[in-house]
């Protein structure tokens, strides 16, 4: 029974019995009870990835994408074999999603290393699933296609039209403010999200959609297709059908993404006003290729490439129209000169062949022209100074440009906890002037960098109506959020950085334009702070005590320090 071809389809990965011939006489065996014929068991096989699950909203569409994707495969001569992975539904997560990210890559990974598929389609939506996926099938370097689930539709409601969740925080403002009652936002909270799918705005899920394409992981075209329109079906069936001429000798994604196509990414990043913590995840997949991602490169290419996307949180418009309005397609066009065409794709293409011609319709209430940008410089910059030395990051984008050169007082919780029991507090002593920060909420901290560096507005100045204020963390924010926000402060302060010696009265210098964020104490005062500072309390066991110890920091994307190509 010995084959001239060991590494195809079922003949791949083979269990170790310490006989090859009986180990796939055993495994055709098995196959053939779950009723494939011997001709099916020959053929190339397809993996589908898929990240469904009870406590995950933004896939409640992925039965219909697996059945989709298995028609492509069959179609197109594979045979399809799905296969789940851990699943990382956002809002569903204790302490935060991120924190599982990692896990999820590693599960990714291992599936696609032990099993025997000879191409990969990977399925998921919600914020770091996509990440995940990515992660792991940069390390297993199978060829792997990405398909997103795709976002929600936003509906109308009341004479304007809602979508998760950049409504879903201005609304709870607004209720904080006191101009809602408890009725109207429960009334509100029903009307949020009410379709299948990834939040309806540019936020993270949206974002890395649009990265995985601009990388050239997923087939053209497909990163902003609603969840639940047909395309969005065709787009799986097209896949999978791309699958399975990737199995039969297409590119890796080592091939793939490159320190070039990285670089095109980014762009898509600042051009269509991504999440911040898009910037985190793009770090951690090329990380596991070896590829470094630059804090003060991508202050270059913020400053070189404009805002094109007129989305929420940076615009008013929603994913659909983007979809309408011409698609990534529309946005590549306009950046085509400042990217780099000869990166490969997924599709079979280059990018230079893909932008040969112009979109046939691009709708410039959506898609701005180079010449009328959303704003002249990108949505993201990168911060240093005595309070970050290895950066921060802000969404300036999504903040009040008043608030770019100033010089505050910092008002200090250290910690969530402290920050919940004492932000309402209406003796708070605080006023609009000053700045929040929040520490202890990096990513070694016991809350695994969660999305609470979009501090709220103090209820009293929220009911005196301020709307935004300088905020500052080692934490992150959701994308769908918006704000003067400071956020991915590096070294985190549980790591010892001087975030966590920062004192109530404290002055703070923020300059976008010098690219400055200085913690206006000497050295000397600082370096006395220091000794009083508690050491951290590390888990025990598990996989906290692996996050715990593996962890990098927010410039190396929060990845495993052992899962990157090199260690730092």
């Amino acid at each position: 029974m010995t084959d001239e071809h060991p590494t195809h389809g079922l003949r791949r990965n083979l269990t170790h019995y310490g006989d090859p011939d009986f180990a796939l006489y055993l495994r055709r065996s098995f196959a053939r009870s779950m009723g494939y014929s011997v001709e099916l068991l020959e053929r190339p096989i397809v993996g589908i990835a898929q990240s469904g699950s009870g406590f995950n909203n933004c896939h409640r569409n992925m039965p219909e994408l697996v059945d989709a994707t298995r028609r492509g495969v069959l179609a197109a001569g594979g045979l399809p074999l799905d296969f789940p992975t851990v699943s990382l539904g956002e809002t569903f997560l204790s302490p935060t999603s991120l924190m599982f990210r990692n896990l999820m890559s590693m599960d990714v990974e291992e599936m696609i290393r032990a099993q025997p598929m000879d191409a990969v389609v990977l399925i998921g939506g919600c914020d770091k699933t996509v990440p995940a996926q990515l992660m792991g099938a940069a390390s297993a370097d199978l060829p792997a296609i990405q398909l997103v689930t795709g976002p929600m539709l936003a509906m109308d409601y009341r004479g304007e039209r809602l979508g998760a969740c950049t409504d879903c925080r201005r609304f709870w403002a607004r209720y904080r403010a006191g101009e809602l009652s408890e009725r109207q936002i429960d009334d509100v909270e029903g009307r949020l999200a009410t379709t299948a799918g990834t939040c309806a705005v540019m936020g993270t899920a949206s974002t890395m959609a649009c990265i995985a394409e601009a990388l050239g992981m997923s087939l053209p075209g497909t990163a902003a297709i609603p969840a639940v329109h047909a395309d969005r079906l065709r787009a799986a069936e097209a896949s999978g059908a791309r699958a399975v001429a990737l199995a039969r000798g297409g590119l890796r994604p080592s091939q793939i993404i490159t320190a070039q196509s990285v670089e095109n990414a980014l762009r898509v990043l600042l051009a269509v006003g991504g999440s911040t913590n898009a910037l985190i995840h793009l770090t951690a997949i090329a990380g596991r290729l070896g590829i470094d991602v630059s804090l003060q490169r991508l202050n270059v290419l913020s400053d070189e490439t404009p805002v094109l996307v007129d989305l929420k949180p940076t615009g008013v418009h929603y994913m659909q129209d983007l979809f309408a309005g011409g698609g990534l397609d529309a946005v590549l066009w306009e950046l085509r000169d400042l990217l780099h065409l000869d990166c490969p794709t997924v599709g079979g293409e280059t990018l230079r062949e893909r932008l040969q011609e112009p979109p046939d319709y691009v709708d410039r209430n959506i898609v701005r022209s180079r010449d009328n940008p959303v704003s002249v410089a990108g949505g993201l910059v990168a911060l240093f100074g005595s309070l970050a030395p290895g950066g921060a990051i802000m969404k300036r984008s999504a903040a009040d440009s008043r608030l770019f050169e100033r010089e505050g007082r910092a008002v200090v919780f250290k910690g969530l906890e402290d920050l919940a029991a004492r932000i309402d507090d209406p003796d708070l002593d605080v006023t609009a002037d000053d700045f929040l920060v929040l520490q202890r909420a990096g990513p070694r901290s016991a809350s695994g960098m969660p999305e609470a560096g979009y501090l709220p507005i103090p209820r009293k100045l929220a009911q005196a109506g301020v709307k935004d204020m300088v905020r500052i963390s080692d934490a992150r924010m959701s994308g769908t959020a918006y704000g003067t926000v400071v956020l991915h402060v590096t070294p985190d302060a549980e790591s010892g950085g001087n975030l966590a010696l920062v004192q109530n009265g404290d002055r703070i210098r923020l300059s976008v334009k010098d690219r400055a964020l200085e913690l206006c104490v000497d050295e000397v005062e600082l370096a006395r702070r220091r000794h009083h500072v508690p050491p951290p309390q590390r888990p025990s066991r598990g996989y906290a005590k692996l996050y715990a110890e593996q962890v990098l920091q927010a410039d190396a994307g929060c990845d495993f320090n052992f899962l990157r190509q090199t260690p730092l």
